[in-house]
């Protein structure tokens, strides 16, 4: 078993630091998000995606990230509300943070090096996923422009 993910911690929307080993068993899809990127509405389809199979121990991680084209500008509040207003966000979200250079924050250098991806282990836009199965093991990694209906058909080959 491969625990290290449930070995950090991260902080929600309202400043509360949460340890990542609550989600222990649990399905996990990490996203680094944006709520003025030409992505954002996917904002949707993970919500469906979170709300098709929670009941399956399966949880989406939201991290906004403001280092795309200044994508992310608000603060925790407005994203909060964003999310909120705009797309019915009900699934965790955390604060921003960096998911590249040296300001990343530990999940993301984690995930990258466990999945470097095309690009290397760079994130190159908003957006990018990365699964981790429910015994904490990195397993798969989706780029930005991959939509949640196709993650959910992933999901339901391996969550059946």
């Amino acid at each position: 078993m491969d625990a290290k993910f449930y070995s950090f911690k991260a902080k929600n929307l309202k400043g509360k630091e949460v340890n990542m080993d609550i989600y222990k068993g649990k399905t996990i899809l990490v996203v680094n998000t944006a709520s003025k990127c030409g992505l954002t509405p996917q904002f949707e389809g993970l919500e469906a995606l979170y709300r098709k199979y929670a009941e399956k121990d399966f949880v989406i991680l939201g991290f906004p990230c403001n280092q795309f084209a200044n994508q992310e500008p608000g603060d925790e509040k407005s994203i909060s509300e964003g999310c909120i207003i705009n797309y019915g966000v009900t699934f965790p979200m955390f604060s921003k943070i960096d998911v590249n250079g040296d300001e990343a924050h530990e999940i993301y250098k984690y995930l990258k090096k466990e999945l470097g991806g095309f690009f290397g282990g760079k994130i190159r836009w908003n957006f990018t996923k990365f699964l981790i199965d429910s015994n904490g093991k990195p397993v798969k990694r989706f780029s930005p422009f991959t939509k949640p209906e196709v993650i959910d058909s992933y999901l339901a080959k391996k969550m059946m």
